[in-house]
């Protein structure tokens, strides 16, 4: 079976898709799996180091562009089409699938003008205008909250979760604290700001270092920056003698999620499956200017179900971040019933599901092939 993987520009998109590849993989070791991205995407960085061949194309985003602007990325994307036709045909994958984002759009529409089945995959709880306008064109939509039903054609859709790679639950304790240089007796924070770093994340975390220096010889932090912070965090935190390691991207999040007690990050959906089948509480800063204020609903649902803390981005100050830091890290009462919460709505089978699909559909393609070559 040859499959084509479109998505990426955050680890949001791309690593969902990851899990979705390394299940196929799983079933079927001679699956081939291309992915297409950008260069300038995370997916240009990621997709290679996990061994999965990667093809580029022109993409732009084009939603709350103006003027010239947005007549440029109309040509983008309508280059786009052009190359990922092209790079499909040369392909000839059995099933196209679209893990969501403006990368995606024209590899889908390539794939429905050359009649390949398509499937799409929504992570939030508000899908993006990307996927609600490649639905038209999908065979199925696999969704990862009942409330996105609403959005998609009612016959595509399935409830599979969003997929988390099963590396993620196998992460080891000891071989974090080595790669990390952590050290076993003390409390970890593990902070990030998704794949590119988060500015606001990393000053209120910079700010919040002196209100916390009655617990300094207890705690430890694990702080992905971005490139942009990532000196001036790291200094931060030796000028006032906290221990840890600040690094501008963490590659091993298997490692990352098993050596920490608490979590920082955004809310992104992705971000939030991998702590949900972790069972990680967490301190949830949705980004403000997602589309739809999706974070901010999907970081929503788990502080409802007390699962997770959320501090707004406008709320967000050093003095707030430290005092939920603070509370957590006295209470392990309460990381214990946010732990217990968090794994009971995760979803460790999603990646199955949305194999399951893709395998049903491919089957059937293949099968009317087979039943047309018989025919003629």
């Amino acid at each position: 079976m040859r499959v084509v993987i479109a998505g990426g520009g955050t680890g949001g998109h791309l690593f969902p898709a990851l899990a979705v590849a390394d299940e196929l993989r799983k079933r079927n070791p001679d699956t081939e799996v291309v992915f297409i991205g950008t260069e300038r995407g995370v997916e240009s960085r990621v997709v290679p180091r996990e061994g999965y061949d990667i093809r580029f194309i022109t993409a732009e985003g084009i939603v709350g562009k103006r003027g010239a602007g947005r007549i440029r990325a109309l040509f983008r994307f309508l280059k786009g089409i052009k190359e990922s036709y092209r790079l499909i045909k040369e392909t000839g994958p059995d099933i196209v699938i679209g893990s969501g984002g403006y990368v995606s759009a024209a590899p889908v529409i390539a794939a429905w003008l050359q009649s390949i089945p398509i499937v799409i995959m929504e992570q939030n709880t508000v899908p993006g205008r990307a996927n609600r306008f490649l639905s038209r064109f999908a065979s199925a939509v696999c969704i990862t909250y009942q409330e996105s039903m609403a959005y998609f054609p009612y016959h595509k859709v399935h409830l599979t979760g969003n997929p988390v790679r099963e590396k993620i639950l196998k992460g080891s304790y000891e071989a974090g604290l080595r790669l990390f240089s952590l050290r076993e007796d003390l409390f970890t924070v593990l902070v990030f700001g998704g794949s590119r770093g988060a500015s606001s994340i990393n000053r209120a975390m910079v700010e919040a270092l002196p209100y916390l220096t009655e617990i300094k010889q207890d705690i430890q932090f694990l702080h992905q920056t971005g490139q942009e912070d990532y000196r001036f965090v790291r200094s931060s935190y030796q000028d006032m003698g906290f221990q840890g390691t600040v690094t501008p991207f963490i590659y091993q999040m298997a490692e990352a999620y098993a050596v920490a007690d608490i979590v920082i990050s955004r809310a992104g959906a992705t971000t939030l499956s991998e702590l949900c089948v972790t069972g990680k509480p967490s301190i949830l800063i949705p980004y403000p200017h997602a589309s739809a204020d999706h974070q901010r609903v999907n970081a929503e649902k788990l502080m409802r179900m007390q699962a997770a803390v959320m501090i707004t981005d406008r709320e967000l100050s050093g003095e707030r971040l430290s005092e939920e830091i603070l509370r957590l890290f006295r209470d392990e009462d309460l990381r214990r019933e946010m732990r217990k919460r968090a794994v009971s709505f995760g979803r460790p089978d999603a990646a199955r599901r949305v194999a399951d699909i893709v395998g049903s559909l491919t089957s059937m393609r293949q099968g009317s092939y087979r039943c047309l070559k018989t025919t003629g």
